[in-house]
């Protein structure tokens, strides 16, 4: 398939890479955050006859239920901004986060920082690109579907479970506890996602461009 041989040229493009070239990218994607429940399947075990009983009903939010949309970057220095999304994802909403998010976090990386984003077409029009050659930022080339490349995809799943302790009750107070949790993470933690890179990018490899563990 296409994409499977678009990760296994990106990986063999990438394997040689030393850590230094991976610390110098700054990671991004989008994620939607439940107020309630998460966006799993939700599983219950039950007898013939059970179906309507309490203990086996999953509860509904009949009010201030929700979800909030978030544009977030990192790098192994740390996480970068949050911006929350407001509506459906446009061009011009997208310039405006990289002009007003992107840019401050990718500057402090260096004069070496590599935007990391997927192939969206959002990303990838030629108003977003002409933005980014206009300033100056390196862009990574990625394959259109990266097979659990992109370590931001498993700090969204660590926010994602601790918000979801915090046990919030409203939109806004959701909005809040992103934020905190999101600046609360550990530069730690994002260093070591990112020194994983050297894995996932072999583990793809060995998988000939196909999903892998991570």
């Amino acid at each position: 398939m296409m994409h499977k041989k678009a990760c296994k040229q990106f990986t063999e493009d990438k394997q040689t890479k030393d850590m230094d070239y991976w610390n110098h990218v700054l990671w991004s994607d989008e994620t939607k955050i439940n107020l309630f429940g998460s966006d799993g399947v939700k599983r219950v075990w039950r007898q013939p006859g059970e179906e309507y009983k309490d203990k086996c009903v999953l509860p509904t939010v009949k009010h201030g239920g929700g979800r909030v949309m978030v544009w977030g970057c990192m790098s192994a220095a740390g996480t970068g901004e949050l911006q929350f999304i407001e509506g459906t994802m446009n061009t011009n909403m997208y310039c405006d986060i990289l002009k007003q998010s992107m840019i401050p976090s990718l500057w402090r990386l260096g004069r070496r920082a590599v935007f990391q984003h997927d192939n969206d077409l959002k990303h990838t029009s030629k108003t977003i690109t002409a933005l980014l050659k206009k300033l100056r930022v390196k862009v990574m080339d990625w394959p259109s579907i990266s097979s659990g490349l992109n370590p931001i995809e498993h700090l969204w799943g660590i926010l994602k479970r601790k918000v979801e302790k915090r046990k919030v009750s409203n939109i806004h107070q959701l909005h809040d506890v992103i934020m905190e949790e999101w600046k609360r993470t550990p530069v730690a933690t994002c260093e070591a996602l990112v020194n994983s890179m050297h894995k996932r990018v072999k583990a793809v490899l060995e998988n000939n461009g196909g999903h892998t563990k991570y």
